[in-house]
Parts: structure tokens; sequence; C-alpha cells
């Protein structure tokens, strides 16, 4: 009887521990995800901010290479 308690308490601790396991992987892989969401933010928001002030002070006729080329600038600041 103690024994088969035992081996359920070892069972249920076991299934314990792999679940621990998938869940510190699925931890990981969500802060992976969070870091490139992160990124992907900061690069749209410093591509907002120069296309903005490059329309500030545009004439109508926009040069999108200029507005390219600043944009790239800035993404590798």
């Amino acid at each position: 009887q103690n024994e088969k308690e035992l081996q359920d308490v070892v069972k249920r601790q076991d299934e314990k521990m792999l679940q621990l396991i998938n869940d510190s992987g699925e931890v990981m892989r969500l802060k992976g995800e969070v870091s490139q969401l992160k990124r992907l933010l900061q690069r749209a928001e410093t591509e907002a901010k120069v296309l903005w002030e490059e329309m500030r002070g545009q004439e109508p006729k926009v040069n999108t290479t200029s507005i390219q080329d600043r944009v790239l600038l800035r993404q590798e600041v």
C-alpha cells in the first residue's frame, strides 16, 4: 500500500517537473518574442520620427530616396 502511494507521489512529481520544464521553455520563447517586438517597435518609431521631420519641411514634391536614406541612418544609430 505504502509503496503504491509512494509510486503515485513520485509519478505526480515527475509530471509536475515536466510541466515546469515545458513552462520554462515557453517563457523563454515568449521573452524572445517580446524582445523582437520591442526592436520592431523601436524601428517603426524611428521611421515615423524621420518621416515626420522630413514632411514638416518639404514642399509638395517629396524626395523619397532621401527619406529612405535618413530612415536607414537613424536605424543604424
